[in-house]
């Protein structure tokens, strides 16, 4: 599973961001990406132009390490900070994440209680959540994505992040279980039933607002059977009737409930 993020707001952010600092400086053009990013001391406000020029020409990488020259040859003025900010934006829009990972990271050692800390959090955030990979595969980027974006809500619930880091931990919330239902239906064609049972609870424990719980209960109900503890099957099918009445995975459930267990009445 890959999901797509648009960069437009992330860009506007980023760039309306910088720009009291870019406000009034010509954009410089001209050379080559290898000219631009070659050691040449240069001041400040031309550096930080030729990058943020390059940024606005869709030369994301260029312009990345166009900031982070601004950071090398100039590390204590106000466009320094700047620099390291729109140094991850550019990598993130390069889709090189580890790097724009990094870099957010270094920005908010450096500035912990800037004002542009939100962002960098949530830029982190971002950049975990475009590696999520699909399901067959290990789950470790994604649970760096769930961490990164609790820890936007968590720190700024009432920042402009805020909402969209929640929406987006939803659908990680929905990979995550995902991961776990393809492990318990794998133990079960296994005939690894008990273990399946522990997948599957997992998913209705720690998952239950997701896409995934009505079949989790129906899959519970079949380990359940098969362990031969009709009478646990029956509440499991009966949750599953009570909070999702209407779906395919209770009609199923009830029937085999039904062909299995039909004298058994939960207690």
């Amino acid at each position: 599973m890959r999901r797509s993020i648009s960069a437009k707001p992330v860009l506007a952010a980023a760039i309306a961001a910088s720009a009291t600092l870019i406000s009034g400086c010509a954009s410089l053009g001209g050379g080559g990406a290898q000219q631009d990013t070659a050691y040449v001391a240069r001041d400040v406000e031309s550096l930080y132009a030729t990058a943020k020029e390059r940024l606005d020409r869709g030369n994301a990488k260029v312009a990345a390490a166009l900031f982070d020259e601004v950071e090398r040859q100039h590390p204590y003025s106000p466009w320094a900070r700047r620099a390291q900010l729109m140094s991850a934006f550019s990598y993130y829009v390069a889709k090189d994440y580890p790097k724009a990972t990094a870099s957010a990271q270094r920005f908010l050692t450096i500035h912990p209680g800037n004002k542009d800390a939100p962002y960098a959090y949530y830029l982190i955030g971002l950049s975990y959540y475009e590696q999520i990979s699909d399901v067959h595969r290990d789950q470790k980027i994604t649970e760096q994505a769930r961490a990164a974006l609790t820890e936007v809500v968590r720190r700024y619930p009432r920042s402009e992040y805020a909402s969209d880091a929640r929406l987006k931990l939803d659908l990680v919330e929905d990979h995550l279980a995902g991961k776990e239902m393809e492990i318990g239906r794998y133990y079960q064609r296994s005939g690894r039933w008990l273990a399946s049972q522990i997948r599957f609870q997992n998913v209705v424990d720690e998952y239950q607002t997701t896409s995934h719980a009505p079949e989790a209960l129906y899959r519970l109900t079949e380990s359940s059977l098969a362990l031969g503890v009709p009478v646990e099957a029956k509440k499991y099918a009966a949750v599953l009737g009570a909070n999702y009445p209407g779906s395919e995975w209770y009609e199923k459930a009830f029937e085999l409930v039904q062909d299995e267990a039909p004298g058994v009445t939960a207690s």
